[in-house]
């Protein structure tokens, strides 16, 4: 199974042409050792020639070109190197995208109930592009814990792609565009483990989470590298950065560092790689010279790219 990082950044991607954080600003005047970021989104083949798309972020016009640079699809086919889109959450910068394919189709996309009502029940730019021919959804049922509950992945057409999915709910929280508050619904928001179905060896990919729990912990030890979310390094990085006041738990996910982050949780999980992506701009582990980056690598973490390709 191959997998590409097409894009590795939270929110807006990096820098942002109109952020006042410090890395963005570094970044403009040249003055930061980073790499450019677009949206957070992977493609994954079981084969190199068509792909399956996890979220579909606002960057997805560029994803899909290095898409199609990798890819063989037929001369006639209007949807590209793609066959199927799967979401992990229904927030924007994971589904906006869905927008740019519009005038194609048929595809199929995945999701659990509540994203799908959330982004198609009560959106018309957006129900308007679910509908036979164009997108056509499948429900994505939840696993968790010892459960693996996996499922085929299989094109508008009823085709295997070759790839077995399965869901792991993880909190998170509401979109702030579905306008409600409160305890956020049974999959608001997925880990999802995927391999190829002549393999055993697994990527799980959790780009939003706001705790890990046992759950989460089960599919990552039952997985072979994990593409984890890794935002934010302190939880209150928008305040020291001059940005915000939001914490990142407030915005659904878990810190890296501290004695309670991600960091900490997963440094004893032995053979198995470990990746951090959907870094937000103001994350110190963007400057390749931090000594956030230095502590992750010698922890055995590394930082996602885009155009990075992993084999499993």
């Amino acid at each position: 199974m191959r997998v590409r990082i097409l894009g590795s950044a939270a929110g807006g991607g990096f820098p942002q042409w109109n952020c006042q954080c410090e890395n963005c600003v570094r970044m403009r005047r040249g003055e930061i050792r980073a790499a450019p970021r677009t949206q957070c989104s992977i493609g994954v083949s079981s084969d190199g020639r068509r792909w399956r798309l996890i979220n579909a972020s606002p960057d997805l016009p560029a994803h899909l070109r290095t898409l199609a640079s990798t890819a063989s699809a037929p001369a006639s086919s209007r949807t590209g190197p793609l066959d199927a889109i799967i979401l992990t959450d229904g927030e924007l910068d994971h589904c906006a995208g869905l927008l740019a394919i519009r005038e194609t189709g048929p595809l199929a996309l995945y999701s659990t109930v509540a994203v799908r009502d959330w982004i198609f029940g009560a959106n018309a730019a957006f129900s308007a592009i679910c509908r036979s021919g164009r997108l056509e959804w499948r429900e994505l049922p939840l696993g968790g814990g010892d459960a693996d509950a996996e499922i085929e992945v299989r094109t508008a057409g009823g085709a295997d792609t070759g790839l077995r999915i399965s869901a792991t709910a993880v909190a998170a929280k509401i979109p702030r565009y579905a306008g409600a508050e409160g305890q956020e619904p049974e999959g608001a928001a997925i880990a999802l483990r995927i391999r190829s179905a002549d393999s055993a060896a697994a990527l799980l990919y959790a780009p939003c989470f706001r705790r890990i729990d046992d759950a989460l912990l089960a599919a990552a030890r039952r997985s072979s590298c994990i593409l984890l979310d890794g935002s934010f390094w302190w939880d209150d990085e928008m305040a020291r950065r001059g940005v915000g006041m939001a914490t990142a738990a407030a915005m659904g996910h878990l810190a890296i560092g501290g004695s309670h982050g991600s960091l900490a949780a997963l440094r004893e999980l032995d053979g198995i790689r470990k990746i951090y992506t959907h870094i937000n701009n103001t994350n110190p582990i963007l400057d390749e010279a931090s000594a956030e980056r230095r502590l992750l690598a010698e922890a055995g973490f590394e930082i996602a790219a885009d155009g990075m390709t992993l084999e499993l």
